[in-house]
């Protein structure tokens, strides 16, 4: 009873704490709130009583609050256990209840959480045994299924819950294994579940049929369900269960597929049958990509789908999806080739050609118009790799493309063999399909004559031409480069020279020249460039926006530099450019700043000369574009802002040695940008406070930095403002949280270069850097440590830097003690969560600490033992094997020594001489002295090391060039089986996952620089250390054998630790 009482007590509380957190208007009731659920969160009875306000809170808003609240609180624990084994599994189960029980919006959010617990305990962990049995108990007693007249439970929650159950399976769980059978969990599901479901399928799918108006609504959203849940059950395996009833489930896909309405009026309850429909397709590509051999028994009755018509979009995409991997298959190509006329004729090439739909949205949304039609590699999010752009047009331009390389059926099942490489010999020597079908199929479409309407049939059918030559790319790849400019030449650059030619053919024609860029000789570059720049500067015309001409010309100019297709003369190309900054919208401008980094990234010195004049013209440009009060800066600004940081480091690695004058001039107008940027609006608004946005923070600290480096004296940085640019950078990084969404080099090396100018003018503290700044960007560092690999390994050296570096701090104990508890406090957190001990990272925090350490030992080692019991010795003994085995550079076995000796005085001075950390510490202290001294000593042969090593590689390389060139030439006839293509998938996914540990690490991540401490001479710290405790000259602390290379190296030590045993 009494517990009871306690449960309704915290129910209470929950509820009244969660109705605080949702107070629009009191912010210190919602903080107060939310304080007070963070600390309810530790009673074990506390998810349990969000689970009943979730089920019987009073309002919605309230149990969804609750849910979510719940599913963050899961979210945080993922992977440590929150309370006792016991209390976590009653609370799954009620979870597992109430989602059968919740109403749709609950549901939604208590899903979430239920697939956390279900990845880790029924996938991961396999410790859910009766879940299956008891939603299968469930599903068959549900109101949908069981036939009964009543049933407390929904059929659609319960399909849910089984969705969320086969979720996790649609990827592999362990990619790296060449064959991974199938989860045990998985079959389990397959044969308890959804194999018996097969009947129940196709009893929904008859009620369905049985009416065409989508009244059947509960029907069709539990077909949806099931749908999903067959989807990501054989997405990547194929359960034993599963293949008996595969037909059977294709049968019934393709039945609703053919009683599919095909007007244009279909109401709002039609689009479950469209979405069911859509998931049927993508079952289709599925099982005919990944299980073959089970899809080939329904390929001629997938075939049906070349009927297409009026389908929604994304239906009619996936069809053609459908039928393109139904044709690498030998069955699917021998049935499919016979109609490749009249599919091309009737279906692909209409998809292809210019609609009212496609002038209606270029006069409505150019955007959305050059993202669905004219992709280019300017802006990533305009691919066609979205799930949102998948288009009719794009899915028919990929099916043309797969026609034009075949040459006929496959004589090998691509699920047993897979070719490696390109076509043999023997099958290059049979003409294509492009050959024999597509290009003279698109040949007997005239060019356009010059003024024709855009509405006139030869228009809107040259656009479908054009279209379709940039899907048969990879046909002209495998011809000569001469094939493909001739096409070129006579089919494409016609257009150009047209006095008036329609812009919806000028765009394409666009797009198709930098979609062929690969394909064309470098001969023809002179023509393309006359044509692109021609069209880059078209101006609007008869009440028709140019725009995604100039766009589309924009992009094709980018490809072409991508692919070494380079200008005769740089220097007007890039002033047509430049001069186009500002001219048009914003959109264009974005454009046009990623065109110019193209250009200089592949220009480099051929530009150089020009940079000092296009970094004012693109500032200039900026200026008038930057917000005059403090909020979120345009895509253009951050895109100019991109530009301009790409254009002067570009510069300055190839600038020439009479340059003072230009880096005096080019820090000049970016510090008046920067000004403009940061400055005018905190003053314009006359609080203070008032901080700018982050806005492309690392790109502007790109250019702060490179302010600094081009500042050489104090009155220059007065000029430059360099002091208050810092000020409000310290500022900004200070709450910086987007570690995983944008790059943050930048800020980390131009706080860099903050703390080596303070060092080299040697100034008073305030004429560069403030206790302010230290303080904001150690906020800034110790987030880092906490973030991604590379991100932590910046902050890393940050932190040696700062608290050894500038007088600032050195002179400032508080601020330099309170920022060493700051580092070292976030350094032993991170330590604790890293899953391998041994990493890189874990070197570079076990140093951070040490640094810390170094400064305030007692402190350090109070503020590790608060952190967990016994931190400071874990930390200690991570520090002995780091250097017995893990140091690598001169910087790194300094810093080791320095700190092993203070850790081995502080033991002594506890008097534990009998423990076995001293005894571990004093061993690697007098290892890494070892390897500092030989680092000191190879140091000084590193550059004759380095010119005999770079002879060698470059013989090597030669050697290893012939060697790939041989193999090359083997894997011309080699075919691979489907285990070698099963192995070398899994390679591929073990040098992701390797890539994925090891993030991208640059060598520059992390160099150590240990500012004044450099300047101590570590191995006489060691010798007097010996000196002063002669008890670790005593007794077995060290090796004979460690004791005889310690007295060859250091002859001084015969004194305390004897003569060696070498003669």
């Amino acid at each position: 009873m009494e517990m009871m009482e306690e449960s309704k007590d915290l129910i209470g509380e929950t509820c009244r704490l969660l109705k605080g957190t949702l107070s629009c208007y009191d912010k210190a009731t919602v903080d107060s709130s939310a304080d007070g659920l963070d600390r309810l969160s530790a009673l074990p009875a506390f998810p349990l009583s969000l689970l009943a306000i979730a089920q019987d809170g009073d309002t919605l808003g309230l149990r969804i609050a609750s849910a979510t609240y719940l599913k963050n609180l899961i979210r945080r624990y993922t992977d440590r256990e929150l309370f006792s084994p016991e209390t976590h599994k009653e609370c799954r189960n009620q979870l597992a209840e109430a989602l059968l029980k919740a109403d749709q919006a609950v549901l939604k959010v208590l899903i979430e959480a239920f697939r956390l617990v279900i990845t880790k305990d029924f996938v991961r962990d396999n410790s859910w045994p009766e879940l299956v049995p008891q939603l299968k108990a469930v599903i068959e007693n549900s109101n949908l299924i069981s036939g009964a007249g009543y049933s407390q439970w929904n059929t659609l929650n319960a399909l849910t819950v089984l969705q969320a159950v086969t979720r996790p399976f649609q990827y592999f769980l362990n990619p790296k294994l060449p064959k991974e059978p199938v989860p045990e969990q998985l079959e389990q599901v397959a044969s308890e579940i959804l194999a018996p479901l097969q009947a129940t399928f196709h009893h929904f799918v008859d009620k369905v049929l049985s009416v065409n108006d989508g009244t059947q609504g509960e029907y069709e959203q539990a077909l949806l369900i099931l749908c999903k849940s067959l989807y990501f059950a054989v997405r990547s395996y194929m359960p034993s269960a599963l293949t008996q009833v595969i037909p059977s489930i294709c049968h019934d896909l393709l039945r609703i597929l053919d009683a599919l309405r095909l007007d244009s009026t279909l109401s709002d309850k039609y689009q479950l049958r469209l979405k069911i429909a859509k998931r049927g397709l993508i079952i289709f590509c599925t099982l005919i990509c990944r299980h073959r051999k089970h899809a080939d028994k329904c390929v001629v009755s997938i075939c049906i789908l070349l009927v297409l018509d009026s389908l929604s979009d994304r239906i009619i995409s996936l069809s053609f999806d459908v039928i393109s991997h139904v044709l690498e298959t030998g069955p699917g190509w021998r049935l499919v080739s016979s109609h490749f006329s009249t599919l091309l004729d009737s279906e692909i090439f209409p998809a292809l050609s210019l609609n009212q739909k496609d002038m209606a949205e270029w006069d409505e949304d150019t955007e959305e118009y050059i993202r669905k039609n004219l992709p280019c590699e300017l802006d990533e999010a305009t691919g066609w790799a979205a799930e949102d752009l998948f288009t009719a047009r794009k899915s028919a331009i990929n099916l043309l493309g797969v026609i034009a390389i075949s040459k006929g059926p496959p004589t090998v099942p691509a699920a047993s063999k897979r070719k490696k490489g390109d076509k043999n010999k023997k099958k290059q020597q049979n003409s294509s399909m492009g050959e024999l079908l597509v290009i003279p199929f698109l040949s007997k479409f005239p060019i356009p004559s010059d003024g024709e309407e855009t509405l006139s049939k030869t228009v809107q059918d040259y656009y479908g031409v054009l279209m379709a030559y940039g899907g048969v790319q990879d046909f002209l790849k495998e011809k000569t480069s001469d094939y493909a400019a001739t096409l070129i030449r006579n089919r494409v650059l016609p257009l150009y020279f047209l006095h008036k030619c329609s812009p919806y053919l000028v765009a394409t024609s666009n797009w198709l020249l930098g979609e062929l860029a690969p394909c064309l000789p470098q001969t023809m570059s002179g023509e393309i460039y006359n044509a692109l720049t021609k069209a880059l500067v078209t101006p609007d015309t008869d009440g028709i926006n140019c725009y995604p001409v100039r766009a589309s010309a924009a992009g094709a100019l980018a490809s072409l530099l991508d692919n070494e297709h380079f200008p005769s003369d740089w220097s007007s190309f890039l002033q047509t450019v430049v001069s186009r900054v500002g001219t048009g919208d914003e959109n264009e401008s974005s454009i046009l700043f990623q065109l110019i980094t193209s250009i200089v990234e592949s220009g480099q010195q051929n530009i150089a000369i020009h940079v000092p004049g296009i970094v004012s013209a693109i500032a200039s440009a900026l200026s008038y574009l930057i917000p005059p009060i403090p909020e979120p800066w345009p895509q253009v600004v951050e895109k100019g802002i991109a530009c301009l940081a790409v254009l002067v480091q570009t510069w300055v690695a190839v600038m020439p040695d009479d340059s003072k004058q230009q880096m005096t001039d080019i820090a000049s107008v970016l510090s008046n940008l920067l000004q403009k940027a940061w400055l005018m609006p905190v003053e314009l608004m006359g609080e203070e406070g008032v901080i700018p946005p982050p806005s492309s923070i690392n790109d502007a600290s790109m250019l702060l930095g490179l302010i600094i480096q081009f500042t050489d004296s104090p009155g220059e940085a007065r000029k430059f403002k360099v002091k208050e640019l810092l000020a409000v950078f310290a500022d900004i990084i200070a709450d910086y949280h987007a570690w995983e969404e944008i790059e943050d080099q930048g800020i980390f090396n131009t706080i860099k270069e903050a703390i080596y100018l303070f060092n080299k003018f040697d100034l008073n503290s305030n004429t560069i850097i403030t206790s302010s700044f230290i303080e904001g960007v150690s906020n800034f560092v110790s987030e880092g440590i906490n973030a991604y690999t590379s991100a932590t390994l910046r902050a890393c050296t940050c932190v040696h830097l700062l608290l050894h570096g500038p007088e600032i701090v050195v002179e400032n104990e508080p601020l330099r003690q309170t920022i060493a508890v700051q580092f070292a406090s976030a350094a032993f957190l991170r330590l604790k969560h890293l899953s391998d001990k041994k990493a890189e990272v874990a070197r570079a925090l076990i140093l951070a600490i040490s640094s810390c350490y170094l400064l305030y030992p007692e402190c350090i080692e109070r503020i590790l033992e608060q952190k967990e019991s016994g931190g400071s010795f874990y930390w200690a003994s991570k520090l002995a094997f780091i250097s017995r085995s893990g140091i690598s550079t001169e910087t790194e076995a300094k810093l080791a020594v320095l700190t092993l000796a203070k850790v081995v005085d502080r033991l002594l001075m506890l008097s534990a001489t009998d423990s076995d950390l001293l005894l571990d510490c004093f061993v690697a202290l007098m290892e890494v002295s070892l390897r500092l001294n030989d680092l000191q000593e190879d140091s000084a042969d590193d550059d004759d090391d380095d010119a005999h090593e770079t002879d060698d590689d470059d013989d090597d390389s030669e050697d290893e060039d012939d060697d790939d060139d041989d193999e090359d030439t083997e894997d011309e006839v080699l075919e691979e089986t489907q285990d070698e293509f099963l192995s070398k998938c899994a390679a591929a996914a073990q040098d992701l996952t390797d890539f994925v540990d090891e993030e991208d690490v640059d060598d520059d991540d992390y160099i150590i620089d240990l500012g004044n401490l450099d300047d101590i001479d570590a191995l006489s710290v060691v010798i007097s250390l010996v000196k002063q405790h002669q008890v670790l000259a005593q007794g077995k602390m060290l090796s004979q054998d460690l004791i005889d290379r310690i007295n060859e190296t250091f002859p001084e030590y015969q004194l305390f630790l004897g003569a060696s045993t070498k003669s």
